[in-house]
């Protein structure tokens, strides 16, 4: 079970001890899929723009390779969460930081409230100049 997804729902309510389901671990069935009673999964967003004083900076998305990165990245975007951040680190002919809210590069909150793990995909390489990526803190300490 190294790596693969895991979901997490809590509530107050206790399970059923009926011992007739796993209703934790179970899949949903066709017919609750296609009833609607299970909520379809939402698709992201596979391109950005970055509007900056100096132009638009056009960038693609991977959310089949990084989905809480992506998430995590198109709904600050749309809440203005990095509206108004500067440019806070430039290493020429090397690298830019931006979206920092602070503007100092100690970084911000995800989306859920706390840090979330990487994510790694072994078709997604820095091979090329112009490669967009988050920016952590070490491992598992992504935020904004």
């Amino acid at each position: 079970s190294y790596k693969s997804r895991r979901f997490y729902m809590f509530t107050r309510r206790e399970p059923d001890d009926s011992g007739m389901r796993d209703v934790i671990h179970e899949k949903p069935t066709k017919d609750e899929i296609q009833s609607g009673a299970v909520a379809p999964q939402r698709r992201l967003a596979r391109g950005a723009v970055i509007h900056t004083t100096m132009g638009d900076v056009h960038i693609k998305l991977f959310p089949d390779q990084c989905p809480r990165t992506v998430e995590n990245f198109t709904v600050h975007s749309r809440n203005g969460y990095y509206n108004d951040t500067i440019i806070h680190r430039v290493i020429k002919s090397f690298m830019i930081q931006m979206g920092d809210p602070k503007g100092d590069g100690t970084g911000g909150t995800s989306i859920w409230g706390h840090d979330f793990e990487d994510e790694f995909d072994r078709d997604l390489r820095y091979d090329r100049p112009f490669i967009v990526s988050m920016v952590n803190a070490g491992s598992g300490t992504n935020g904004s």
